[in-house]
């Protein structure tokens, strides 16, 4: 049988746990916390035409569905979108950021050992891939509206397919010849 004190503890215990939650204490990383752990090996997500999707609240079904709309689409929150292993697209909840339509740019450090997050933020963020039409929630790709990029897609199948954290076997001689010259476009004043 529940006393008046076993009642009154719990209530209070309740009252303690959701005043920690609203302030953000003892809150469990969940599906919106974004860090080094929500990048993975590029080849491990899903291939859509030159670029990788994944969805880090599950829901990859509304991912694919917004990258294979003929006519475009708004990603659902938590879709990731990657080109090359190195920069990140992650699609935040609607009103986190109208400027960039809800998106958040990463620039990553990516090892054997993992990833790490160099720099992430919004407008202040260089991301070379983006700026797309608005029907295409400033996803690129060649009819998109974007720039041109020198980098050609060879040199962008070299750097997926060399991503430091896959099992690779190594680069093929095509690969190794991709990422020569992309260092070489890279080069400041050659």
């Amino acid at each position: 049988m529940k006393t008046l004190a076993t009642v009154t503890i719990a209530t209070a215990l309740g009252i303690g746990v959701a005043v920690l939650l609203s302030v953000g204490l003892g809150r469990a990383a969940g599906p919106d916390v974004i860090d080094a752990t929500s990048f993975r090996c590029i080849t491990s997500m899903t291939p859509v035409r030159q670029f990788y999707l994944d969805n880090l609240r599950g829901d990859l079904a509304g991912t694919l569905a917004a990258a294979n709309s003929p006519t475009g689409g708004v990603y659902p929150p938590g879709s990731v979108v990657q080109l090359i292993p190195g920069e990140a697209m992650v699609k935040r909840g609607r009103g986190f950021n109208a400027a960039t339509r809800d998106w958040e740019f990463f620039e990553l450090d990516v090892s054997k050992d993992g990833t790490q997050i160099r720099k992430r933020g919004f407008a202040d963020i260089v991301n070379r891939f983006i700026a797309a039409r608005p029907e295409w929630d400033l996803v690129c790709e060649n009819d998109h509206g974007c720039a041109p990029i020198p980098v050609t897609r060879p040199m962008i199948g070299a750097l997926q397919r060399t991503d430091p954290r896959c099992n690779n076997p190594g680069a093929s001689p095509e690969d190794a010849e991709a990422l020569r010259q992309l260092q070489k476009l890279l080069k400041p004043g050659e």
